[in-house]
């Protein structure tokens, strides 16, 4: 009998050893990965299982509006797909374009580092840009990057997926269409712009936009985003040179119009002096609508903080002024509204992205938007354009 207890207890002894063995080897390997913040390792895996739970939302458009609004929504949720034009021809992203005969990875890069949960001198990489004393002034670090890997693994989305890991970015950054399109307004006057170039430069007003070729598919991941979405935001961004191209893959609108996700557009908070100009918000909408579906959008978020005089002069200078928000014309047109202070203006009117952020959240964690009936009568019946 005691032979026996005393070997029950060498057992126990043995198992708390072991158990007090491997915690020390736990603790120390997370001394090793970082010294100084084993505590910090912790609470980032907890953070990581939170954002993983956080809603599903996907941002549609191009430009820096788009990389801004990412910004803000990136803490709230790991749930992220950013929808990118690929309709961009100038500066680094048309060069590279015209002479290696891919898509632009402009707009791409700009949305992975704002994704981008690595350390920020990688960022600062991804961004760099070569001077103009240098053969390759004017390219940015980033897009030779993803233009090397669009080389190396044969496909432009394997390049972008390769890319986002090795930024560790918070969710996924995928282009509309891996078709190579262009992008054509009709104006006005009936005379054609080609080149999405161009066309921001174009003195005309715009009466339509479209791509060429016609036809172009819509690659399997925007649609699969769009179909699984809690939200789907438009904008914010150039209207006809950065949201309405994406709309204009074949297949886009329809998923978008189907989803049950609710629709959001972020308006512009200033003109664009040959796109835009003279634009309110209720025109930013109907543009929409009329290049898509009735059931594209259904609520506007739009500004209402006026904007310091010191910055409207400068704007005024370059033909710019503030959107007006002609909420009840909006309504009108059968769409709810969110009029609120939504800009930052310590150099430049820009998107608050926290602002806009917490808006965006604060609709889909509410609920609202479900059940609404406010879409124009006929929205699920109207021609889906191209």
């Amino acid at each position: 009998m005691f032979l026996r207890l005393f070997s029950l207890v060498l057992l126990v002894l043995g198992l708390a050893s072991l158990v007090f063995g491997v915690g020390l080897m736990v603790r120390s390997l997370l001394e090793v990965v970082s010294p100084s913040h084993a505590q910090d390792l912790v609470e980032l895996v907890f953070q990581q299982r939170y954002l993983e739970k956080g809603p599903k939302i996907v941002v549609i458009g191009g430009g820096t509006g788009l990389s801004t609004l990412l910004h803000g929504l990136k803490p709230y949720t790991t749930n992220l797909t950013a929808i990118v034009t690929v309709a961009d021809d100038g500066g680094s992203s048309g060069r590279l374009r015209q002479e290696f005969d891919m898509l632009p990875p402009g707009d791409i890069r700009n949305c992975l580092v704002a994704l981008a949960d690595t350390e920020p001198l990688m960022q600062r990489l991804f961004q760099y840009r070569f001077a103009e004393d240098s053969a390759l002034h004017g390219h940015n670090f980033g897009n030779l990057f993803i233009t090397a890997m669009t080389k190396i693994t044969g496909d432009f989305e394997r390049a972008v997926r390769a890319s986002s890991k090795v930024l560790a970015i918070r969710g996924r950054v995928v282009p509309s269409t891996n078709m190579k399109v262009r992008l054509a307004a009709e104006h006005d006057d009936g005379s054609v712009t080609l080149g999405e170039t161009k066309i921001s430069q174009s003195q005309v007003p715009i009466r339509r936009i479209y791509l060429e070729p016609t036809g172009c598919l819509p690659t399997a991941d925007a649609i699969a985003a769009i179909q699984d979405a809690n939200a789907i935001v438009l904008g914010p961004g150039s209207l006809y040179t950065s949201i309405i191209p994406n709309l204009l893959v074949d297949g886009m609108v329809g998923a978008i119009v189907t989803s049950k996700a609710l629709k959001i557009y972020v308006c512009n908070v200033m003109t664009q002096s040959r796109e835009t100009a003279g634009f309110r918000a209720s025109d930013h909408v109907r543009a929409l609508v009329a290049h898509s579906n009735p059931g594209i959008l259904q609520l506007c978020i739009v500004n209402t903080e006026p904007v310091p005089p010191t910055l409207l002069e400068r704007y005024r200078q370059e033909e710019a002024f503030p959107v007006e928000p002609d909420v009840e014309r909006i309504r009108a047109l059968g769409y709810q509204v969110v009029a609120d202070n939504i800009i930052s203006t310590e150099d430049y009117v820009r998107h608050d992205p926290d602002k806009v952020a917490k808006i965006i959240v604060q609709l889909i964690v509410g609920g609202r938007g479900r059940g609404l009936t406010h879409a124009p009568a006929g929205a699920a019946h109207a021609p889906v354009a191209g």
